[in-house]
């Protein structure tokens, strides 16, 4: 790289390349090379979401072009996350026999690999009749495993471990392999699961899944 133009640099010498024009010069001939030799459809952890940004589904990170999206397959933490997936699904897919007693059949453990979170959206909606308050919960799941249909619960605050519990609120959680569990944050009041106040629907061709419900009265 020539840096001749650099603060301190003598007329017509290269000067010497500070820590971020090096980091940025390694980056751009990893991307470089990456492009040569890679071919990214055949990446199962890349993936184009519904904002039109790039996935990572490994190491969770957004990327704005796919240029952006090998560069960042030839860093350290993508390469330590692949280390740690193969070493995971290893220990996995071993059966271990029993050392004592008689022997158990041996059993595969099913090892789902996630892809990431599902694009979604929620929507306010009131009864246009009682004037009840709800939510309208639609979950995109494009790449949902064969015969699986999404499932759905509501948990209180004091069943999970991520945040301090809050009495105020309560979670409803919707899942369908092999995309990760999503978690919305709801106030933690009655739900009414009157006739017409609480549906879901899975629309197998759209691939997408619907949940309303109101608040009781």
């Amino acid at each position: 790289m020539d840096f001749q133009n650099r603060v301190g640099s003598k007329i017509r010498s290269g000067g010497v390349a500070g820590w971020s024009e090096s980091n940025v010069d390694r980056r751009e001939r990893l991307r470089k090379l990456a492009l040569e030799t890679i071919d990214i459809s055949k990446d199962p952890y890349f993936m184009k979401n519904h904002l039109g940004s790039y996935e990572c589904k490994l190491c969770l990170t957004l990327h704005t072009s796919e240029g952006s999206y090998l560069a960042h397959t030839q860093g350290k933490k993508h390469q330590t996350n692949l280390a740690r997936r193969a070493a995971k699904e290893a220990k996995e897919s071993s059966v271990i026999q029993p050392a004592v007693g008689p022997a158990k059949p041996m059993t595969q453990r099913r090892n789902v690999i996630k892809i990431g979170r599902p694009g979604y959206r929620i929507t306010k909606v009131r009864d246009p009749v009682t004037r009840q308050h709800g939510l309208l919960f639609q979950i995109q799941y494009p790449q949902i495993a064969q015969d699986v249909v999404p499932r759905y619960r509501f948990m209180s605050a004091y069943e999970q471990k991520i945040e301090a519990p809050n009495k105020t609120f309560q979670y409803l959680l919707i899942a369908a392999e092999p995309y990760e569990t999503v978690a919305f944050k709801v106030e933690s009041k009655e739900v009414d699961r009157g006739e017409g106040k609480f549906w879901t629907h899975w629309d197998q061709d759209s691939k997408q899944f619907s949940l309303q419900f109101f608040y009781a009265m």
